[in-house]
């Protein structure tokens, strides 16, 4: 029987598998001067979990197979960290996942990921995300994540339909005016 849970100190060493291994699909798709190997070292994922990430799991036989994390930044939620173990792939993981992490929000999420993984982009559209413009995009990643210049130049910004809702839509569409 599968469940969603928080995941807690215990799960760590889980987390940071499920995150290198899926990651392995940016390998080559992603700048070379972003890869790393491992993808996420431990160090930075204690840093993300005491920086305010909340990572969910779904488990099934009492083994985790997909992570997502939360993270509430001002006036948003952001979507950090979302990564399905290879062997759980295109099993409905991710999208339980996000439907259950999107009920519990109250404020708009959004999500970044690299603009070259096009398969997490489909996913979030697939889940009535949408992109927003290129200089929304670099507006947001400045306000609401701490990233270098040159992830912010390789990635990509899609918002929640309560993003939308907020008047956001027009603003990007006046953006690309």
């Amino acid at each position: 029987m599968s469940t969603i849970r928080e995941c807690g100190a215990a799960d760590l060493a889980a987390i940071h598998a499920i995150v290198n291994d899926a990651a392995q699909a940016y390998r080559g798709r992603i700048p070379a001067d972003r890869w790393h190997d491992p993808y996420m070292p431990e160090q930075e994922l204690r840093h993300e979990i005491e920086a305010g990430v909340v990572f969910w799991g779904w488990e099934d036989d009492r083994q985790l197979r997909g992570v997502m994390g939360l993270q509430d930044v001002a006036d948003v939620v952001l979507i950090r960290h979302a990564y399905v173990a290879t062997t759980a792939q295109r099993q409905g993981v991710g999208g339980e996942l996000l439907e259950f992490l999107l009920a519990r929000a109250s404020r708009p999420v959004l999500v970044g990921t690299w603009a070259a993984a096009t398969w997490a982009v489909r996913f979030y559209e697939q889940h009535r995300f949408r992109l927003v413009s290129p200089p929304e995009k670099e507006r947001l990643l400045r306000q609401y994540w701490t990233v270098p210049d040159r992830q912010i130049a390789t990635s990509v910004v899609l918002a929640d339909p309560r993003w939308l809702a907020r008047g956001w839509l027009a603003r990007r569409d006046a953006d690309e005016d």
